[in-house]
């Protein structure tokens, strides 16, 4: 019983932080550390696979959007194909290296953290704009964005955060980064499922209760993922990412300090 309540609350805890610029993959290894969730093949792949319950979290909100717009389905997959290749490439590095490393973890929080409240300062003294929306995306930008979205391979960067930093800095308005976020998450962490699970091997679902630990992940990261997007946009229509820069900061300090 033990176990199926602890892949729930990883399943929580991966819905709520996938989408917010504080890193989940780093959220996830804390909290598997907490609850003594030994670091096996099978719990890294865990960990990518209930990544699709938030990602279908996206596809439920936003369908209708991405069916009548090409364009930016297109936009999507010019920022997908820089992500891939540095995901493939650097695979094993990822999965030996850097899901083990709390010091590069730490770093990446804190370093990402302060460059957020860095953006923001600037934004409020107007030296830093926020004016384009997605129909001025063009593709030399999202390659760019898909670059800087490669850079969440090291855990504590996030995914999310690379992507609405970079789209800041390019002058995209808050909304408008957030919700490419969202939407370019979609192939990213499918592709990124389907690889994990092609390297760890589709039998290890079938092993003891393996199967029933990703459902329950799935499901829960998928509805606490919906609630979470929902109030995200809201929360930037009035405010900005400050909070999210310092709290990055200091989860990043209290690593250090226990390590």
């Amino acid at each position: 019983m033990e176990n199926f309540l602890n892949y729930f609350i990883l399943g929580i805890v991966e819905g709520i932080t996938e989408f917010l610029p504080i890193s989940s993959t780093a959220h996830l290894i804390l909290v598997s550390n907490l609850l003594k969730i030994q670091q096996t093949d099978f719990h890294k792949l865990f960990e990518v696979f209930i990544q699709s319950g938030a990602i279908l979290a996206v596809i439920f909100n936003y369908f209708n959007l991405l069916k009548n717009n090409l364009n930016l389905i297109k936009k999507i997959i010019v920022s997908f194909i820089p992500t891939a290749i540095i995901g493939i490439v650097f695979y094993k590095i990822i999965k030996n290296l850097f899901f083990e490393n709390y010091l590069i973890i730490a770093s990446s929080l804190i370093i990402i953290g302060f460059i957020f409240i860095l953006v923001e300062k600037l934004i409020s003294k107007n030296k830093l704009r926020l004016s384009l929306d997605l129909n001025n995306l063009d593709n030399k930008q999202a390659f760019l964005i898909g670059l800087f979205q490669g850079l969440a391979i090291i855990p504590g960067v996030s995914r999310a955060g690379a992507v609405i930093l970079i789209m800041l800095i390019l002058r995209f308005k808050r909304e408008e980064a957030v919700l490419y976020s969202f939407l370019l998450a979609t192939p990213t962490i499918i592709s990124a499922s389907l690889y994990d699970l092609y390297k760890t091997g589709i039998n290890s679902l079938f092993i003891g209760q393996n199967f029933i630990y990703l459902l329950i992940g799935f499901v829960s990261s998928f509805i606490f993922a919906l609630l979470t997007i929902n109030w995200f946009i809201k929360y930037l229509k009035k405010n900005n990412l400050i909070p999210f820069g310092f709290y990055r900061i200091i989860i990043g300090i209290l690593i250090l300090l226990l390590i």
